[in-house]
């Protein structure tokens, strides 16, 4: 009874309860990262069923689990649990009929991730339905539910899986080890790259075969730009079939090895089930993705991103009718006029609209726009928090729209959304319970207009047990990207309220350069890529000093991660407002970086041109060009596995604050890339930063009067 009750009043419960009240447990790092997880949610087509995986995390690695989870769109029944395994289950699909679902992971007696097949009518165990050496991925279900494609990273001119294992086989037998290299780029995120190509593939299921590489051996593949879409956690080819199974549409490049003087380019490819030949659907410079089809099969859609020479672009719609043309036009565009970037999206069963996620101002709302083009409404505003992972069953009878909803202080819960009644109610309260005994309260938001006439939006948070006859030290926390945003979320990797907990006002800018204000605001840092921003930041900072009386001025600290690093190492080099600065993953020297990161030609962009060229920006805007104005104690924090901020960086920083007899202390986390991901190392890096802040500022809770 109990979780129908939270089900029925799911949207009340999650913008009414308010932290801070009698009887809450503190925020701590273990109240955090012990919730569990909820992952994106996946509808049955018929809307009846969601499928979710759940994650019960651990300090330790091998304690973790991630489960399968099944639902009921009615909010009826508890939410029952699929699987039970030690193995992570990923990429979850429905068949057409809403009978079975497939997934990958790695089983007992797998050496890697394999596809799975798990039949919810009938019952019964989840059976293996890929054997590959070289693993599986992505799986998704042929309209008549007798195959499956998939995708796998395979060697160059393998035609089949014994091909593979000999070439696996010749290279661990090299009695040399070298990484060898024609052209750009070398390495990835936290991992060097090798000639292996992501491929797709078709498994029947129905009756026992070999798997079919559709691009081997093709001309596209030939290609050495060849290659998909590239993720912080692999690359993905966003393989779709077609209406009738006898195709699939699939999104890669033909020019990555052109990375470092032109932005790298996807676009869409047809290619016959059978095999064959891919052909190119889309031309130009635009960027296309994330391909599928509108239910009624008489159109494709995608995301387009006009992103040829430009450090940001939207993701827009756009849509080409099906069959494709033999001379495909240029795709429609849905809605122009709309300036916020999409996030995730899905088709009415009747074909008719499509429902969006965009951010706004520190939210992530829903809009819908006409399946045929037109204006974007909003349709969902939430008064806080953000919905993602968006997704609406196909062919239900009655809309059937599924989203997570999550704020600052609600982790993610899947929920169903009434677009006619603006509402949501949640399907799940894996970690409602726990999140609803913590002492923490959302975030509040306010605008200013800056120095060069720009709105800027912010946020504070308030620490526990707040007192506003008191005053307050002020933590300026600098969001990374540039192109992302400050929202109404839980992270833990910067978290508000962990930050807040000592007793500080956590300030959240949204500087020019972020997301969610516009595509002119994102690209307004171009030829100045840290002093508007900074200046953005101080003069937030000097705001909600103004506007908000608890806060010490005489006692301001500033932080922050990746370009917020960059931001924060900025700071160091150009003020003495605050009295103590945190950088992790910051860049200081943005020639060294322009040299050593996995991105270089959109660096180019920003600054003006390549280094040598030396345009006004290289001088005007490199930290450590002004490294002799450096005074400030600060705190650097590098993973040594950080391919996009390489460590570098770090050193050379950490060198001229040591030269300068600056105050500083140096972190250098061996398992880390440029994310702190594990539980202990992050518990330790706050640990860490409260220290340091300590020392140069004093116990935050000795609030005066």
């Amino acid at each position: 009874m109990r979780s129908r009750i939270l089900a029925v009043a799911g949207f009340i419960i999650g913008f009414s309860v308010l932290g801070g009240a009698q009887g809450k447990q503190p925020v701590t790092h273990e109240a955090l990262w012990l919730m569990p997880r909820v992952g994106a949610p996946v509808p049955s087509p018929d809307g009846k069923w969601v499928v979710v995986s759940v994650t019960q995390p651990a300090y330790d690695d091998k304690d973790q689990t991630a489960d399968l989870w099944l639902l009921t769109t009615d909010g009826n029944a508890a939410p029952r649990r699929l699987t039970s395994t030690k193995a992570t289950e990923n990429g979850v699909a429905w068949s057409a009929d809403s009978r079975r679902i497939a997934f990958t992971t790695r089983r007992e007696g797998d050496e890697v991730n394999q596809v799975y097949s798990l039949d919810l009518a009938g019952g019964g165990e989840a059976t293996r339905v890929t054997s590959l050496s070289t693993g599986a991925a992505s799986p998704a279900w042929r309209p008549d539910g007798r195959a499956i494609l998939f995708t796998s990273l395979v060697y160059p001119n393998t035609a089949d899986d014994a091909a593979n294992k000999r070439a696996a086989a010749d290279r661990k037998d090299q009695k040399y080890k070298v990484r060898a290299y024609d052209s750009f780029p070398v390495r990835y995120w936290d991992r060097w790259l090798d000639d292996r190509q992501i491929h797709v593939f078709v498994q029947s299921v129905d009756q026992p075969s070999a798997p079919k590489d559709l691009l081997a051996g093709t001309t596209l593949v030939k290609s050495p730009g060849f290659g998909g879409r590239r993720l912080d956690s692999g690359e993905e080819l966003d393989a779709v079939w077609a209406p009738d199974g006898a195709s699939i549409v699939f999104a890669a490049t033909t020019n990555r090895t052109s990375a470092a003087f032109e932005t790298v380019h996807i676009g869409l490819y047809q290619v016959p089930a059978a095999g064959g030949e891919p052909t190119p659907l889309t031309h130009g410079t635009a960027t296309y993705d994330h391909p599928r089809f509108r239910p009624d099969g008489r159109a494709i859609y995608f995301t387009s991103s006009a992103d040829d020479k430009q450090i940001y672009a939207h993701d827009r719609l756009a849509m080409a009718p099906w069959p494709p043309a033999k001379t495909p036009g240029e795709p429609v565009i849905l809605s122009r006029g709309f300036d916020r970037s999409v996030g995730s999206w899905a088709f009415s069963a009747d074909s008719q609209k499509i429902y969006l996620t965009a951010e706004d101002a520190g939210l992530e709302k829903i809009y819908t726009v006409p399946a045929q083009g037109g204006e974007t409404t909003l349709a969902v505003a939430p008064p806080r928090g953000v919905y993602t992972n968006l997704a609406v069953a196909s062919r239900a009878g009655e809309p059937v729209v599924i989203a997570d909803w999550a704020s600052a202080i609600n982790p993610a819960e899947v929920v169903r959304v009434d677009v006619g009644n603006r509402t949501h109610r949640a399907l799940t309260t894996f970690a409602a319970g726990k999140a609803a005994e913590l002492d923490w309260q959302p975030p509040e938001h306010f605008w200013f207009t800056s120095s060069r006439g720009r709105q800027i939006h912010s946020m504070i948070v308030r620490p526990p047990n707040f007192d506003a006859a008191r005053k307050y030290p002020l933590f300026v926390e600098i969001h990374g990207g540039a192109a992302s945003m400050w929202r109404d979320q839980i992270t833990l990797r910067w978290n508000y309220h962990l930050f807040a907990k000592p007793g500080y006002v956590v300030l959240l800018t949204n500087y020019t350069g972020s997301t969610g204000f516009g595509e002119a605001f994102a690209r307004a840092i171009q030829f100045d890529p840290l002093a508007g921003p900074a200046n953005d930041v101080n003069e937030a900072a000097d705001e909600a000093i103004k506007r908000f009386p608890f806060i010490d001025a005489t006692r301001q600290v500033a932080a922050g991660a990746s370009y917020g690093g960059h931001l924060a190492n900025w700071l160091e080099a150009t003020t003495t407002r605050y009295k103590a600065i945190v950088s992790h993953a910051g860049e200081a020297n943005v020639e060294s970086q322009w040299g050593t990161s996995d991105s270089i030609y959109h660096r180019e962009l920003m600054m003006g041109g390549p280094p040598w060229e030396q345009a006004q920006v290289w001088r005007d805007q490199n930290p450590i060009r002004k490294a002799a104005s450096y005074k400030t104690p600060i705190l650097l924090s590098v993973g040594e596995n950080d391919f996009r901020v390489p460590i570098n960086n770090t050193l050379e920083n950490w060198s001229a604050l040591q030269r300068m007899k600056v105050p500083s202390r140096l972190l250098v986390w061996p398992n880390a890339n440029h994310w702190i991901s594990n539980g202990e190392d992050s518990r330790h890096f706050y640990e860490e930063v409260q220290a340091w802040l300590t020392r140069w500022v004093g116990p935050a809770n000795t609030a005066t009067n």
